[in-house]
């Protein structure tokens, strides 16, 4: 397969139209409220919103919300709605990858939008950066962060528009957010609404390896990406920053993952790695952490820098990054970490 070069979606603007999609768990259906929500905080932003067929109809198959035909349909359909200038996931899930044999990649990449979304989303990331060439953007879905209550949280809310609208220069420096949260508020109940999100101060990006790169960015959910490994959708990391981030993060199966991705010599070809915070952590009884078995996995020998505690990902609030925008990975011993966007997400 012959890789094609990326091109970026056109920016998002004020009134414009963003579609929502549910590639796989019906979390439209189960969580109805919250859902909802998340499309009016949408459309307080100043956008107008549209569902998806299969959304709209409230899918339903249990796990999944309707067949891989079914699924892929609807995205095209947005893809296709002229209205629609970017579209944005419902939620994550176990099985967007299904979607893949029925999307039209060349279509995709002819009608170039904003397609944001995290965590299972991973699996369209993948596939449509190496079969359309289209820069994604790994960022919010509309129940979890949208449908944040009592508002999108704003560290969340200004990274995505940032990056979809092109705001500010193009070269600007992120920020870590002063504070972060992995707490569950139970969307089954009033709790996602009655229990106020409890918060811990934010420490930064920690330097676990020093140097510096600027380099094209790859952006994953650890677990999804490993179900692309050995697939045509695997992405090429060669002279690229790694960013992986992970929900559910037991030790034994992050060793197991981490030890996966060393035998694919991803870790030989990368030019950079970031590590996000893990919502769920488990330390299963090791005397040691998750910092100290990223560097047993990856050594301290590389020629490039590490990094971790980044916010993209499963915890909250998250930053929102492009597939192979350009970054500057800063990793000093006695100043931390950082890290620079170095363009656009978006074209004119």
């Amino acid at each position: 397969m012959t890789t094609p070069t990326t091109v970026k979606p056109p920016r998002l603007r004020p009134g414009d139209t963003v579609g929502v999609f549910t590639p796989s768990f019906p979390a439209h259906v189960r969580f109805r409220e919250k859902y909802l929500h998340g499309l009016a905080v949408l459309r307080g932003l100043g956008f107008e919103v549209v569902e998806g067929d299969l959304t709209r109809a409230l899918g339903d198959e249990g796990y999944r919300s309707g067949s891989p035909r079914e699924r892929a349909e609807e995205f095209m359909g947005l893809v296709r709605n002229p209205r629609v200038r970017a579209l944005v996931s419902c939620v994550g899930g176990s099985n967007s990858a299904s979607l893949i044999p029925h999307l039209d990649f060349d279509e995709i990449r002819a009608t170039p939008k904003i397609v944001c979304g995290y965590s299972d989303v991973t699996s369209l990331h993948l596939a449509i950066l190496a079969y359309a060439g289209l820069r994604t953007f790994y960022g919010p879905a509309v129940m979890p962060s949208f449908g944040e209550w009592p508002d999108v949280l704003p560290e969340t809310r200004d990274s995505f528009l940032d990056a979809a609208l092109g705001r500010g220069p193009a070269s600007r420096e992120l920020t870590p957010p002063a504070r972060w949260s992995n707490h569950f508020r139970d969307a089954a109940s009033e709790a996602w609404k009655d229990v106020p999100r409890a918060f811990q101060p934010n420490p930064g990006w920690r330097s676990l390896h020093p140097g510096e790169v600027t380099a094209p960015l790859v952006v994953a959910n650890l677990n999804t990406l490993m179900t692309s490994a050995g697939t045509d959708v695997f992405p090429d990391v060669e002279g690229r920053v790694l960013l992986i981030e992970e929900m559910d993060a037991a030790l034994s199966e992050e060793e197991r993952d981490l030890r996966h991705l060393e035998r694919l010599g991803v870790f030989d070809a990368v030019a950079g790695l970031i590590v996000g915070k893990p919502e769920r952590y488990d330390a299963q009884g090791a005397p040691f952490g998750y910092d100290d078995l990223v560097l047993e996995i990856v050594g301290e020998g590389r020629p490039y820098p590490v990094v971790t505690g980044f916010d993209c990902g499963h915890t909250v609030p998250m930053l929102t990054l492009a597939e192979h925008t350009t970054v500057t990975v800063t990793a000093r011993a006695d100043e931390g970490a950082r890290v620079r966007v170095e363009e656009h997400m978006v074209t004119d």
